[in-house]
């Protein structure tokens, strides 16, 4: 018994001596939600903007330090940071095309005692040039096909985005200020006539890209879809 005790204690004792040899140290990660609305965890992104991405420096075994934290945003290739941030968890919206880094640098003080973390890798951010394209036609007739005029699918890094359409007397009947979203072909509860209407779209993309699309759109509710979704 007398050799267990003596075992359970030289156990305690390393555990101990162990536990006092963890250092503060960090664990940053990288989220961001997908096209689909799922929240992703991962170190690096390549896509389409506007992307939020939310930064955490998960600080491990402070202990009695003091973290200070230091978030640095840079395009690829250069030195200097465009933007610095010195907060445990960060926030930022990617809006220009590019290739990004983000890094977390913690400098955790105890008296005169300082420990530095620095990342192994930083985090890596590609956007993508925009592209914006409007279909002529659609056909709201209630067939699940093509029932909503939007802009084509593909359509990346747009950042800011306002359509309208108007009657051939310049009576607005319809606007939206999201690219995935339409027009389903009514105005005021009703169904507007078949025929042409204006349309008119403000928009910039992630690379500074202005897109001012001016053009005419016609409704046909008596026209089949030949089964490929879209109306040219």
């Amino acid at each position: 018994m007398k050799q267990l005790m003596s075992l359970l204690c030289c156990l305690l004792a390393f555990a101990g001596a162990a536990a006092q040899n963890d250092y503060p140290n960090a664990n940053p990660t990288m989220t961001y939600t997908d096209e689909e609305g799922q929240e992703v965890e991962d170190v690096q992104y390549d896509g389409s903007a506007p992307l939020v991405c939310t930064f955490k420096a998960n600080p491990e075994n402070v202990g009695g330090y003091t973290p200070l934290y230091e978030w640095q945003f840079r395009k690829m290739g250069e030195e200097k940071p465009f933007l610095v941030r010195y907060e445990e968890d960060t926030q930022y919206t990617f809006v220009q095309s590019g290739a990004f880094q983000v890094e977390l640098l913690v400098s955790f003080v105890l008296g005169n005692d300082t420990i530095a973390y620095q990342m192994d890798e930083p985090f890596a951010v590609t956007i993508s040039e925009s592209k914006l394209e409007v279909p002529n036609a659609f056909t709201p007739n209630g067939d699940g096909i093509n029932d909503v005029f939007r802009v084509k699918e593909g359509y990346t890094s747009i950042v800011s985005f306002k359509a309208q359409v108007f009657s051939r007397w310049g009576k607005k009947l319809f606007e939206w200020n999201d690219p995935a979203d339409g027009w389903d072909g009514r105005s005021g509860g009703s169904d507007v006539p078949d025929g042409a209407y204006y349309l008119l779209i403000e928009a910039r993309g992630a690379d500074g890209k202005r897109y001012h699309i001016k053009k005419t759109i016609n409704i046909l509710r008596g026209y089949t879809e030949p089964g490929t979704g879209t109306t040219e």
